[in-house]
């Protein structure tokens, strides 16, 4: 039980070592998917710090059996296979049901998973944010309490307590009021968290920045493009669920236009629905954005099913209507036919690189395009004892040109955000531009592009 109730995860001297996976075709899937899937397993679980040993496709024909998912002879011949290999562990690629995997594990005498289970893992030894880590607590607890009867918890090889019959029956009762109670305390501190992270979000609100989430699949490179873009030391690393706490940081845009840049949890297929729910106060981040940000790694052979994998949930998290910038990442590492293909997907995408830089300036440029459409055009006369309005126009608008008269004050020609116009309505210009005078400045480059 100690595994289920404690909220960090602990180094196992007992840890499985060696895995078996099994990979599933079913009738839905198109040629090759599988495979892929299969692939993206093997990458998972190697993250656990797992060797997998062996990989194994099965056809399922017909519909899922009750008892194991697979036929009675396929799986003798899967368990019969991992205890050739000396395997400690086999995994496998569909969500299996709490009466199946205690089937399994009967069977083989060994820990059995399914795709569920080592995405849980993941996000338990990546968490590092106090709402992250009761998140992943959260959909643990939930994940384990029909399992309870297991005869293995999670990826340690020590046998539990939790079997059914005789003295059993009482500690399984007693490990499922256990897991209920914690549950409980979970959901309400998840609350607390949830009600301070609403309070940091209105804050920001106050001041009325535009903001951007960046979405996509896992390692797309998201937090890649954070740190060029905001010089932000976001963890990067070219693995699956590298970060999962949703980080914030301020871009400076052209004409001292200022945006609000969030990275947040990549996107997998098939990412379990508990982690979905369990997320979505971290992925409220996405809601809010004034406009997302999709990043996609144009060097993966998968991209158009990452594509579609993360319209997918943002559907589900009624973001789907966001304005949305599609990028191409890592232009560095792909070909030519690759841009084609993406070029048919989305054709009005960006082209990037967030190590060498190439195609930021542009991807910066359509942020303050997308800004600009969600403002007012005016033109103002400010004297020139009222600098704090132009200072609140380069915070919260977009200055596209000003002119300085010594005798009259300081012309500004910007967009207002149409929550502000009440602030700057008494410095609207009321005669005509003055067009005699050409000393005209226009915006520059941000500092993070002039510098590129």
């Amino acid at each position: 039980m100690a595994d289920f109730l404690d909220n960090t995860p602990q180094s196992d001297p007992n840890r499985c070592e060696r895995a078996l996976l099994v990979g599933v075709h079913t009738q839905t899937m198109r040629t090759g998917e599988a495979e892929e899937l299969l692939e993206e397993l093997r990458e998972l679980v190697e993250n656990l710090q797992i060797s997998v040993v062996h990989r194994e496709l099965v056809t399922l024909r017909g519909q899922p059996k009750p008892a194991t998912l697979l036929g009675s002879g396929r799986t003798d011949q899967i368990i019969t296979l991992a205890k050739h290999l000396d395997c400690d562990l086999i995994v496998i690629d569909e969500s299996l049901s709490p009466a199946q995997q205690r089937n399994w594990e009967k069977l083989a005498g060994i820990a059995v998973i399914d795709r569920e289970e080592v995405i849980l893992d993941i996000f338990a030894d990546r968490a590092q944010t106090r709402e992250a880590v009761l998140q992943i607590a959260l959909a643990r607890m939930e994940y384990s309490l029909p399992r309870l009867a297991r005869a293995w918890t999670h990826l340690s090889r020590q046998r539990g307590k939790g079997k059914l019959g005789g003295e059993g029956e009482t500690q399984l009762e007693q490990d499922r009021r256990l897991v209920r109670d914690r549950i409980t305390r979970l959901r309400a501190e998840l609350v607390q968290v949830q009600k301070q992270r609403a309070v940091q979000r209105s804050k920001r609100l106050r001041v009325p920045v535009p903001t951007a989430s960046i979405v996509g699949y896992t390692n797309a490179g998201k937090s890649s493009l954070i740190n060029a873009l905001t010089g932000a030391e976001v963890l990067a690393a070219d693995k699956l669920f590298a970060t999962l706490d949703p980080t914030t940081r301020q871009l400076l845009l052209r004409g001292n236009q200022k945006l609000l840049v969030t990275d947040t949890v990549g996107f997998i297929r098939r990412l379990p629905h508990r982690l979905v729910e369990a997320f979505k106060a971290t992925l409220e981040e996405t809601i809010v954005a004034d406009f997302l940000i999709h990043t996609l790694d144009l060097a993966n052979p998968n991209f158009e099913e990452h594509h579609a994998t993360t319209l997918g949930v943002l559907e589900e998290l009624g973001a789907a209507d966001k304005p949305i910038i599609t990028v191409f990442n890592k232009i560095d590492l792909a070909t030519e036919a690759d841009r084609s293909r993406a070029r048919q997907l989305v054709p009005d995408a960006l082209f990037i690189s967030a190590h060498t830089g190439e195609g930021l300036d542009a991807l910066e440029a359509q942020c303050v395009e997308l800004i600009a459409n969600t403002q007012g055009s005016a033109e103002l006369l400010v004297p020139h004892e009222r600098y704090d309005v132009i200072a609140r126009l380069h915070a919260l608008g977009h200055i596209q040109a000003q002119i300085h008269d010594e005798a009259a004050g300081i012309y500004v020609r910007a967009r207002i955000p149409l929550a502000q116009t009440g602030f700057f309505k008494p410095f609207v210009l009321q005669g005509e531009w003055p067009s005699e005078l050409d000393e005209t400045v226009e915006p520059g480059l941000s500092p993070a592009a002039a510098e590129r």
